[in-house]
């Protein structure tokens, strides 16, 4: 149900907050935090990656779970505080919110819009809302989008093959009909565009791109103080196709994270036998065209070797392959970077084509849970498409 706070504002939180500090994530769906009471475990209400909220020590905003509550977590973790104010990460909550402005006619272009259900089936698929428009009866769906830089929003942070079926069904029903509505709720007011994040699912931004004309699609901002109340400011915010047209493609460059349980010699082909310490390694590769293949085949452990990463590959678990998505060349800018804030680095080490030092760096550390290198990821992926 939705909760009011006087006549102009939602409030999110049911009673008192209590701010934690964040330590770790166990699983998907839980973090630990410190507070004044001890260590405690806290429901995490979203299933996204969350890499660049939920950095060690950043604060948390949690609620008290409700008496007879049968899960066991005393808390729910609702948002993280930021230098731009709370972002919210309960999905459940910004649906309430996204109710909440659609009820009083607070989203710029759908003022009209009047909701008949929520949680409805339309057609076979289950969507957020059953909206009235003066046209007729059209599902909608709500995106929480918490993943943005300086002055982009993007959405997913994770792949999400549910959301890609649902915009493709949207359209299908937006052939025949009233066009139905896809709303990306921004949890920042001061984001000016928005686009689907192609770096981390590009089956979804594409199939979104190329559905465009059959459905609404809208990106609105909105702020929360500390307290966990929205205001009744909502700001529209610009949806930018042609940047998505030039970059929005299966090229770029990519980021390989392995970890090295022991330390060891590794034969890597043209350099030799290298020692590696134990650790956490950072791979910048590119890929003009397929990179997603090119990726596909770092994951795998048998195959032909043809790259010097192809002999460290064998000896470590992969930590993450992380996709650069891009027109440009920008494998050896995004190398520099990434040395930058490396603890070390393996000479010559895959950039034998080119005149960069190493294009292979060493960290101590989980390199995603390290604030700096987050922001070259942020920088590169997101910043760089407005500058």
């Amino acid at each position: 149900m939705v909760k009011n706070e006087g006549p102009g504002f939602y409030r999110a939180a049911a009673g008192g907050l209590t701010k934690g500090k964040f330590l770790s994530r166990p699983n998907r769906f839980t973090v630990t935090c410190e507070t004044d009471g001890g260590v405690i475990r806290a429901y995490l209400p979203n299933p996204g990656r969350l890499w660049e909220l939920l950095l060690p020590g950043v604060p948390v905003l949690l609620e008290k779970a409700g008496e007879g509550s049968n899960r066991n977590t005393g808390y729910t973790a609702l948002a993280v505080e930021t230098e731009r104010g709370p972002v919210m990460l309960h999905t459940h909550r910004t649906n309430d919110a996204a109710e909440w402005l659609l009820r009083r006619g607070l989203i710029p272009g759908w003022e009209k819009a009047r909701v008949a259900r929520r949680e409805a089936t339309y057609g076979g698929s289950r969507f957020d809302f059953l909206l009235e428009l003066p046209e007729g009866r059209v599902p909608a769906e709500v995106k929480s989008c918490t993943l943005f830089g300086k002055e982009m929003a993007m959405f997913p942070d994770a792949p999400s093959e549910r959301a890609r079926r649902h915009v493709l069904h949207l359209a299908e029903i937006g052939r025949s009909g009233p066009k139905p509505l896809v709303l990306f709720l921004v949890q920042s007011g001061c984001m000016k565009y928005f686009l689907p994040d192609f770096h981390t699912d590009f089956d979804f931004a594409r199939a979104l791109y190329e559905v465009r004309n059959h459905i609404d699609i809208k990106a609105v901002g909105i702020e929360w103080s500390q307290d966990l109340v929205m205001g009744r400011i909502t700001r529209e915010i610009e949806v930018p196709w042609d940047i998505f047209a030039r970059h929005g493609i299966d090229g770029g460059a990519y980021l390989l994270l392995l970890k090295l349980d022991k330390s060891r010699s590794v034969n890597t082909g043209s350099l030799g036998a290298i020692e590696f310490p134990s650790g956490y390694y950072c791979y910048v590769g590119s890929a003009r065209r397929n990179l997603k293949s090119r990726m596909s085949r770092h994951l795998r452990r048998r195959k032909n070797f043809h790259w010097h990463i192809d002999y460290l590959r064998e000896h470590c678990k992969v930590a993450g392959c992380l996709p650069v998505r891009s027109a440009d060349h920008l494998e050896c800018g995004l190398a520099s970077a990434v040395g930058s804030v490396a603890e070390g680095s393996v000479p010559g080490f895959g950039s034998s084509d080119c005149s960069c030092g190493s294009h292979l760096f060493r960290f101590f550390s989980d390199p995603l849970e390290n604030r700096k290198f987050v922001e070259i990821l942020m920088d590169f992926r997101i910043d760089r498409l407005v500058r």
